[in-house]
């Protein structure tokens, strides 16, 4: 997308040049050719390749996918497919091994045979990505129900500690 902008911005400014040089007015609506933008992303979308059609060699490839639609179980399948930027043909093991971390978000048992296992993953069954949001509702409501700060209670280990966003706020004596 960047250098489509790109792109559009030097015609923008050609035709203004243009403008000055000829003493014409000026119109944005004719400086500004929005097939450059849709033609490109056209181009991005259908191919995968991402970048200018003349520099096809040089662009990044493999950034979209035709969805694959056989089954709906499939459908879901690829939606909540990881892929791995590393070259198939290696034998590294760390990359293609679970880590630690990957418990409960990523699936242990599916993933493709030959080159591409443990390269593609796929997110477990109950797995949620959810939508960035603020913190600040959940902070408030968690301190109104009784979230103890950390720093009085950081030494106890019989205490539920409590997360938000990643970041360890207290811990709390009752936990639901």
């Amino acid at each position: 997308f960047r250098m489509l902008f790109r792109k559009l911005t030097k015609d923008v400014y050609r035709y203004l040049q243009k403008c000055v040089e000829t003493h014409k007015e000026f119109n944005i609506n004719m400086a500004i050719k929005t097939q450059t933008l849709t033609n490109g992303l056209k181009y991005s979308l259908a191919t995968g390749n991402w970048g200018d059609q003349k520099k096809a060699m040089s662009s990044k490839a493999g950034v979209s996918q035709v969805l694959n639609r056989y089954t709906y179980a499939s459908t879901l399948s690829h939606l909540r497919r990881c892929n791995t930027p590393l070259g198939r043909e290696g034998k590294i093991a760390k990359p293609r091994q679970l880590h630690n971390t990957h418990w409960g978000m990523v699936c242990p048992a599916e993933t493709p045979e030959g080159q591409a296992c443990g390269l593609v993953k796929n997110l477990a069954l109950m797995a949620v990505i959810s939508v960035g949001s603020v913190s600040g509702p959940v902070i408030d409501f968690l301190e109104e129900w009784g979230l103890e700060p950390l720093e009085e209670n950081a030494q106890s280990t019989n205490l539920t500690k409590v997360f938000v966003n990643g970041v360890w706020l207290g811990v709390c004596r009752d936990p639901l």
